[in-house]
């Protein structure tokens, strides 16, 4: 489907419009952390979700409900208060590949992030570039596991310097971003803005990316991301991402 630019702009537009409110939260896993109205507890509500939004939608709403149900639905207490013994609580969770051990490491984490780093919005406003945040999604990683941690929790969370599109942590930081009164996606860190969001990279929406001449590149991985980035800031330079809703959108409740 090969449209004019400002015939595709027009139709991305509607279509971001249509995906982009509230009833579409019913089915998306970023209806966890709107469980939440404190800041913190969102944004950690919003980063456990995001680490495991891969696989079964339903599955992923579901233990990500667990997860918060472990922490006594009181996500930045518990991380800041909790007890050694308290994680073992959450023996027996798994998601997919992401299992208790995985979840005692992120809780300790990110209570580090919090005490040395100034917490979640801080560490990556800090590394952030003008028009990207792949460099302090980098940096991120190297804070989030400078502390003793098991070799194996690192594969969750995704280093875009290393070729990763990070469809992820992208995902992530669009709901704690884009600030648009829509009442999807939360727009509470004030720090950054929408125009250096990159849009998270996966199957459907690279399909679609593809059939609509937004994207050459055949894998989804870091390259295709920028290729992909580059064509959405040319639509909208000032809010990329509000595309992934029309991308998204489009594959998974349309078949495009």
């Amino acid at each position: 489907m090969k449209l004019k630019k400002t015939e595709l702009k027009t139709f991305l537009d509607q279509k971001a419009n249509q995906y982009n409110n509230p009833k579409f939260i019913a089915s998306d896993p970023i209806q966890v952390p709107h469980q939440f109205s404190k800041k913190e507890d969102i944004e950690i509500a919003a980063f456990l979700t995001a680490t495991i939004a891969w696989g079964n939608r339903k599955s992923i709403i579901n233990n990500a409900n667990r997860m918060m149900e472990l922490m006594d639905h009181s996500p930045f207490q518990f991380v800041m208060q909790h007890q050694e013994q308290d994680l073992d609580h959450f023996e027996g969770f798994v998601h997919r590949t992401f299992n208790s051990q995985d979840l005692r490491q992120f809780i300790k984490s990110l209570k580090h992030i919090y005490l040395a780093h100034g917490g979640l919005e801080n560490t990556f406003s800090k590394h952030a570039e003008k028009a990207s945040l792949q460099h302090s999604i980098h940096q991120f990683k190297k804070l989030f596991f400078e502390i003793p941690h098991l070799q194996r929790s690192q594969k969750h969370v995704s280093d875009p310097l290393k070729n990763s599109a990070a469809k992820r942590i992208n995902m992530y930081l669009r709901w704690m971003v884009r600030n648009d009164n829509a009442g999807v996606d939360f727009g509470i860190w004030k720090s950054l803005s929408p125009a250096q969001l990159s849009c998270p990279l996966d199957v459907h929406s690279g399909n679609v990316a593809r059939k609509l001449g937004l994207l050459t590149r055949k894998q989804n991985d870091g390259k295709a991301l920028t290729e992909l980035d580059s064509n959405l800031r040319q639509l909208d330079p000032h809010d990329p991402v509000k595309y992934d809703f029309a991308l998204f959108g489009l594959g998974v409740f349309e078949g495009f």
